[in-house]
C-alpha cells in the first residue's frame, strides 16, 4: 500500500525551502537511493500565506521509514528547521485511492 506523509509548516523563506527540497530530490534521483519519495506536492494555505503543506508519497510505509532514517534526510530536516517560523507537524497516512 502506498504511503503519504503530510508535512505542515510555516515559513517566510519558501524559495529557500524549495531550493533545499529540489536539491535533496535531485541527489536522491542521481544516487537512485532506495526508499526515496515517489512524488511531492506543495500546497499553500490561502488563509495563511506563510503556511504550507507538503504531501510526500512513498511506495510503502517501510520505504518511507527507510527514507526517514537516511542521513541525508536528517541533514535536510535540520537545514529546513532553520527556515521555519514554528515547529513542523507531520501526519502519516495510508493511501487508499488516487
Amino acid at each position: 500500500m502506498n504511503f503519504a506523509q503530510i508535512v505542515d509548516f510555516e515559513t517566510e523563506r519558501i524559495d529557500e525551502v524549495r531550493d533545499l527540497l529540489r536539491a535533496y530530490e535531485e541527489q536522491a534521483r542521481s544516487q537512485a537511493r532506495a526508499g526515496a519519495p515517489t512524488t511531492r506536492t506543495l500546497l499553500q494555505d490561502r488563509a495563511n500565506p506563510r503556511r504550507y503543506l507538503a504531501v510526500v508519497e512513498f511506495a510503502s510505509y517501510e520505504e518511507a521509514m527507510a527514507n526517514s532514517n537516511a542521513p541525508e534526510t536528517g541533514e535536510l530536516a535540520a537545514r529546513l528547521s532553520t527556515l521555519m517560523t514554528r515547529p513542523t507537524v507531520y501526519t502519516d497516512c495510508d493511501v487508499h485511492e488516487e
